[in-house]
This record gives structure tokens, C-alpha cells and sequence, in this order.
């Protein structure tokens, strides 16, 4: 991913974080899709295998954040060295706050299946925002392990599009909730699952921001909101 350096020890020590950071990505990915299948399939047994996963994810936080540290206090890196390392350590804060959101999916479906005996609403608008925010996530990673600047640009535009899924879902609910006062509670689970899913494509945004970070030295966090109030 960096020049070549003068120690080829740098290089694999480089090489080795980049390979752990993806691979927390992969499992908190793999973590979203079971948390959403659980839902889909009413399988409580998936959704408490998710719960359970979520210390290996925070241990992977932890341990990957001192690997950062490591190499910056041995190696002093400058340049996009630095700016790689500085932005590992927001990327892997951002896939556990993505594996928290699928915590919560995984928690909330629990709470319905336990509480329905079989989906009282139509939650298809729902798969595809599942759909769509791990599709960012994978392709924020891939971004990330080829530092392709201009994949990550294009994952900062498509999270309007998750954006709008989320929007277009809530109003759903809230006919469903005043057509029927009975289905409030259910409804409401749903609403924190939508946007725990709306979230994860926050974080795969961000996550795509650090990547044109890396590259370009440029912050380009909050510009595209900014620009919106204008």
C-alpha cells in the first residue's frame, strides 16, 4: 500500500495492520448480514450468535489500536505513512460502532421474534437497506485495501441513497403504527433496526472519507454537508 522503505520489516509491519483491519471488516460485515437473516428467518439462535460475537469485535478494536501505536512509537512515520496509520485507527473505531449497530439489529430482531409469533409487517424495504449498507461497507473496505480514491468518492455519494431508503421506511411505519395501535411496539423495533442499518452506512461512509484521506491528504469529512447548507 506505501512506497518501498529502506526496512522491509516497516513494509511487512504496514502490511500485516492493513490485513487486520480488513480482516475485522469481514467480520463485522459477516455480522450485519446474520443479524439481518436473523430477522428474515426468525432465527433466535443466529441473532444471539451475534450478540455473543461482539466482544471478539471490540478485542479486535483494541488490539489492532495498539498495534497502531506500536509501530508510530517505533517507526516515527511521516507523510502518507502517518496519515495511513492515523486513519486505521478511525477506520477500526468506525467498524465497531458498525459492529455495535448490528448488536443492535441482532438484539431488536430477538425482541421480535420473541414477541410475534411470524412478521406482522412488511419489512422488504428494510432487506434492501440491508443490502445496500453492506454493499458500502464491502466496497469501503475494498477501497481502503487498494487505496482507490475514486471508489471511495462514489461510496460517499451512494450514502444519499441509504439515506433516502431509511426515510422512505419510516413513513411506512408510521402508517402501519396509525392504522393499527397494536403493531406500536413492533414498529418501533423495526425503527431502531432501520436506522442501526442507516448508521452502518455512516460509518462505511467515513470509512471511505479516511481512504481519500490517505491518498490526497485532504479531509473531506462534513464538505458534502456543508455545501448542502449553503
Amino acid at each position: 500500500m506505501t512506497e518501498k522503505h529502506l526496512s522491509s520489516q516497516y513494509d511487512a509491519d504496514l502490511s500485516d495492520i492493513t490485513t487486520e483491519v480488513l480482516r475485522m471488516g469481514g467480520l463485522v460485515e459477516a455480522q450485519v448480514q446474520s443479524a439481518i437473516r436473523a430477522l428474515e428467518t426468525f432465527d433466535v439462535s443466529l441473532a444471539e450468535n451475534v450478540i455473543a460475537t461482539e466482544a471478539r469485535v471490540n478485542r479486535q478494536e483494541v488490539e489492532i489500536d495498539a498495534h497502531c501505536s506500536d509501530i508510530i512509537a517505533r517507526r516515527q512515520p511521516t507523510a502518507r505513512d502517518l496519515r495511513l496509520l492515523m486513519a486505521i485507527s478511525k477506520t477500526i473505531t468506525n467498524l465497531e460502532r458498525a459492529g455495535d449497530e448490528a448488536y443492535h439489529i441482532a438484539k431488536r430482531s430477538k425482541h421480535i421474534i420473541c414477541e410475534v409469533s411470524r412478521p406482522t409487517i412488511d419489512f422488504s424495504e428494510l432487506r434492501v437497506s440491508a443490502a445496500f449498507a453492506v454493499e458500502m461497507l464491502r466496497k469501503a473496505l475494498d477501497a481502503f485495501a487498494r487505496l482507490d480514491v475514486m471508489a471511495a468518492a462514489t461510496i460517499v455519494q451512494e450514502d444519499r441513497g441509504l439515506d433516502e431508503e431509511f426515510r422512505g421506511f419510516v413513513r411506512k411505519l408510521m402508517s402501519y403504527m396509525m392504522e393499527n395501535p397494536k403493531l406500536i411496539s413492533v414498529s418501533l423495533d423495526y425503527l431502531f433496526i432501520a436506522k442501526a442499518i442507516e448508521r452502518i452506512g455512516d460509518h462505511s461512509t467515513n470509512i471511505a472519507e479516511f481512504t481519500i484521506y490517505i491518498v490526497k491528504g485532504t479531509d473531506v469529512r462534513h464538505i458534502g454537508q456543508e455545501a448542502n447548507k449553503q
